[in-house]
């Protein structure tokens, strides 16, 4: 409460700190909407006691990006539809597909959609940073506001890919990641 009350009324995000899978992230509007969530009975206290508290960026589109590297490179980007809601877990096995859903094809895009041709200067940047700090595999997550600022705010490195997403542009990660895999090996 004390870190959401910094913002000074200003809408805010929580999630568990490693929530993973978008799990937990909550935005709010108001820390008393946060005091009544907190006293409610679905509040569940994260493992490590630990919340991250993160200012709410509007999108002017409700989309985020996320950015795949392997070997410290670029590899693709994502674009990510955030219009129902912060659980925005690649990966296959996150997926429900519409199992549970009652209507036939309710969405007009994909949630997840490889983005052709992405080359924002903010790559070199991103590529520095995991030389920097010797990190070989990731996946760095931003969203950019309606002045068309640029807020990085989530670095994955136990990444996860869609497979659909990447059937539909041709681009395999995996087959990415096992050549890197391969070359370490060899170099080991």
């Amino acid at each position: 409460l004390a870190a959401a009350r910094r913002f000074n009324g200003r809408p805010f995000i929580t999630k568990h700190n490693r929530a993973g899978k978008g799990l937990g992230t909550q935005l709010f509007f108001s820390t008393a909407a946060m005091e009544e969530f907190i006293a409610g009975p679905t509040y569940q206290e994260p493992r490590d006691g630990i919340w991250l508290v993160q200012e709410y960026i509007e999108a002017p589109e409700p989309f985020i990006t996320r950015c795949e590297f392997i070997g410290g490179r670029f590899v693709y980007a994502v674009q990510v539809d955030t219009s129902e809601g912060f659980q925005l877990c690649p990966a296959d096995a996150c997926q429900i597909g519409d199992a549970f859903c009652p209507a036939e094809g309710g969405r007009a895009r994909p949630k997840f959609e490889i983005i052709t041709g992405f080359a924002d200067p903010i790559i070199p940047r991103y590529e520095g940073f995991l030389r920097a700090n010797e990190i070989a595999v990731a996946g760095i997550e931003f969203i950019c506001d309606a002045a068309g600022r640029l807020y990085t705010y989530d670095i994955n490195t136990n990444t996860n890919y869609n497979s659909d997403a990447e059937a539909a542009a041709g681009i395999y990660a995996m087959l990415e990641l096992a050549r890197f895999l391969g070359m370490e090996l060899n170099a080991a």
